[in-house]
């Protein structure tokens, strides 16, 4: 039996900051930029950790980042988003391309701590669309789950989060909190405000994710950057606004444990025999 969870205000925290904001496409000085500011305003506010939109540093542009981002580019990216949080002394969540040759990498994302070294690393397992299709490669790897002051931190990109088993697996491996970049775009906003708080909840589980706000590239971006408790309300929600966003977080979950209460040999029974499903039960 899992042990129980500390009661809200009790042990280890992390004071969790978003940034939601509108990058410009390949204009990697000004993305930086933007996110160095981030950074320091986070820290000076008293944040640990940053979370960022996906691919913010290159502005969300798939096909424009393939053709036009080398690896050599893709390789000093890295350095100089672990210098930002170096600088600033603040843990951070980015994404970026991957390293390597175009047509062999994919969307990752990236946990390092306030020196700058890479925690975690995570490349994307459900790509969006055609056009993500045609521009990056999906990983194969789970989630990783590692310990970040006393929390287990799981990283995911965007659509990855739709996905009820990839939540579910990184809760099973103990995350308490989920931190997903993302580029979500207008009309979708109920991934935001319906699925992610129902991830949260059904897994116990903090999920914070960190969008673009305005048009990139042509995309009509929706903002709309939720950070959402394990009882799966909404503690933060950016709206339409360029900026941060934060919450503390701790490792207290609901009073429902839905991962103690679950029965995975029955679903395993039903998934590899055949049942009558006319409407007979036993």
């Amino acid at each position: 039996m899992p042990a129980p969870a500390p009661a809200p205000g009790t042990g280890p925290s992390v004071r969790l900051a978003l940034f939601q904001g509108r990058a410009e496409p390949l204009d990697l000085p000004a993305n930086l930029a933007m996110l160095d500011q981030a950074a320091g305003e986070a820290r000076a506010a008293g944040a640990d950790l940053l979370l960022t939109p996906e691919l913010f540093a290159t502005g969300y542009a798939p096909e424009l980042i393939r053709d036009s981002v080398t690896a050599a580019a893709a390789a000093d990216l890295d350095r100089d988003l672990a210098g930002i949080a170096a600088r600033h002394d603040i843990a951070l969540v980015y994404s970026a391309p991957g390293q390597g040759p175009a047509e062999a990498r994919g969307i990752t994302s990236a946990l390092v701590d306030r020196t700058g070294r890479v925690l975690a690393r995570y490349v994307k397992s459900h790509l969006f669309g055609p056009e993500e299709r045609a521009s990056f490669r999906p990983g194969t790897a789970p989630p990783p789950v590692v310990d970040f002051l006393g929390l287990k931190i799981a990283l995911l990109i965007c659509y990855d989060v739709e996905f009820p088993e990839v939540v579910r697996d990184a809760a099973l491996h103990g995350a308490t909190l989920v931190l997903v970049p993302t580029a979500l775009t207008r009309g979708y906003e109920n991934v935001a405000r319906v699925l992610v708080p129902a991830r949260a909840l059904e897994n116990a589980v903090t999920v914070a994710y960190a969008n673009h706000v305005g048009v990139e590239a042509g995309l009509d971006l929706a903002g709309a950057s939720v950070i959402v408790g394990p009882d799966g309300n909404i503690v933060a929600d950016a709206g339409r606004a360029t900026g941060l966003s934060y919450a503390t977080v701790t490792a207290a979950g609901p009073d429902v444990d839905y991962l103690a209460d679950r029965r995975p040999e029955l679903y395993r029974s039903w998934t590899d025999a055949e049942h009558d499903r006319g409407g007979n039960s036993a």
